[in-house]
Parts: C-alpha cells; structure tokens; sequence
C-alpha cells in the first residue's frame, strides 16, 4: 500500500497484490507436480472475433501459463451455432483434466449465453457465475465465487481494512459483481446497503458508507463529496472519459482527498479478478485430484 503525495488516501495496489497471490499460486502449482499430479487445466471458449474478448482471453491465459495452469485455447468462429456449443462445453464437463471452463462474453447475438453458462458443471464454473454457486454463496455454503468481488475482499483483508460493524454501500446490483459483493460484505458481518438507477438521494446514501464499492459503469459519477470521511473507496468501474482517458466510477482525485483508503483505476481491482480467477481454478482443481483444503 502506498499514499500519493497529492491525496490523504493510501492507494490500495491492487497490482502488487495481484503479484503477490500469482507467486503464491505458483509456488503451490510447483509443489503440487513435484509429487507427480497433474498441472491444472482451463478450457477457454471464445466465439467470434471481437477485439477486445481476444484480449481479455489472451491476458487470462498468459496469466494461467505464469503460474503453471495449463490453458487450452477452444476458439470458435463467429457463425457457430448452440448445439455446437453445448456439446463442447459438455465435453469439457466430462474431460477429467479441465478443472475450469470460461465462456468468454459477450458471445455474437445468435447465441444463447445463459443456457451456455448454466451448462457448465458448476465445480468447473471458476468465475463463479453459475446459479447452484450464486445459490451456495447466498447461502454461506463453499462454492466458487465471482472473482472481482472476491478480489476486492483480498484488497480489504490485506489492508486490514475493518469489516466487521461498518456500513457498506455497494453501488451496483450485477449478479457478476453488486450482488455477490453486498453477500460477501454481509457474511462478514457489515450492514449492506445495494444502491442502483432507482435509489433516491444516491450521493446521501453512498455519503453513509464506511466502505464504498462503487461498480455501476458509470464514469467519475461518485465524487468526492459524496464520500464519508475516513471510508475505504473500491472502484471496479473501467470507462473512458471525453478525452479518451481510462477512468474509474469515482473522481479519484476528488474522493482521495476525503477517503482514508482507494483503489486506483487502472492497477486497482483488475489484476485482482485475475488472480482470483486463478485461485478459483487452483481450488477446482485441488478438489478434483482429492488434496484436502
């Protein structure tokens, strides 16, 4: 954790951190082939050719190959058709050396994403986002979970941020990142409070929060202003502004002055879904080749 000369806050580095956890999870995948077992597996799936999923896939699996994770490429042009589709991902379901299967989104418009993703066995579902495991972590039972707010939890453990009593103000309702998150909060015992388009006197709310998690997609909406003094800010929004620049859901400057901690945007959350990501599979696979954990 650092602090900027031209803020209050500490910067919450989330790519130092992110570091950090992919060494761990080497070390572990190293341990693990020094007594004989299997590396893990990923099957990444990507349909079509959008530019900016091929990177996003090309960046998983780099991180994947980083820490021994074996990452199979499955990718499929754009005019595939479901039926297709669904008898890869059944495929993989039975392949008992994959241990985790992402479907890349968005798929093209034809496809069908849902009945996709609820096909996926959901031990295998490492980003978390299959119903039976949005149901296990609604119910406090071990699952796999969405990476990014899992990542945000390792931000706030590793700044020994407190939890436990504060108020929470999640803003956003996505079931990829706004509901998970407000659950993951409220396991941990803070009093959760989901904000989205239709809550009345948004910044007053947000205003309460000891902790913010901003994750709406809305660019520098949440301003300085806004912010409790002393709060920890969390932003997991990735937007462009008019000039172009990459900027966050709140105005980092102005929020920083005010905030005892903040992510900043880039270097903040992202490497953190990542490493998450990678955890997730490590853990799919640790259960798969019956190591205790």
């Amino acid at each position: 954790m650092s602090r900027d000369i031209e803020t209050q806050a500490r910067i919450l580095d989330g790519k130092a951190l992110a570091g950090e956890i992919r060494a761990g999870l080497a070390r572990t995948v190293a341990a693990h082939r020094a007594a004989g077992l299997r590396a893990p597996g990923l099957a990444v799936v990507l349909v079509g050719d959008d530019p900016a999923s091929a990177v996003y896939v090309r960046n998983k699996r780099r991180a994947c190959l980083e820490v021994g994770i074996s990452a199979r490429d499955l990718d499929r042009p754009a005019a595939t058709s479901q039926t297709a589709l669904e008898a890869l991902v059944d495929e993989l379901n039975a392949d008992p050396e994959v241990d985790g299967i992402l479907i890349q989104m968005p798929l093209p418009a034809h496809l069908d994403a849902q009945a996709l993703l609820d096909r996926i066995d959901p031990s295998k579902d490492v980003d978390g986002f299959h119903p039976v495991n949005a149901g296990r972590l609604l119910q406090g039972v071990r699952g796999l979970a969405p990476c990014t707010p899992l990542g945000i939890m390792a931000l706030l453990d590793q700044a020994q941020i407190p939890i436990e009593g504060k108020r929470a103000v999640v803003i956003g309702r996505s079931n990829i990142v706004g509901k998970p998150m407000a659950l993951m909060l409220l396991a941990r015992n803070a009093t959760v409070t989901i904000c989205h388009s239709r809550t009345p006197d948004l910044a007053g709310t947000v205003r309460e929060g000891d902790i913010v998690v901003a994750a709406v997609g809305r660019a520098e909406l949440v301003r300085g202003d806004w912010i409790k003094p002393g709060a920890a800010v969390i932003d997991v929004g990735m937007n462009r502004d008019a000039s172009g620049k990459l900027v966050g859901d709140v105005a980092f400057l102005e929020a920083s002055r005010v905030a005892a901690a903040i992510t900043p945007v880039p270097g903040g959350v992202g490497p953190m879904t990542i490493a998450m990501l990678l955890s997730n599979i490590l853990a799919s696979y640790e259960r798969r080749v019956g190591l205790p954990g």
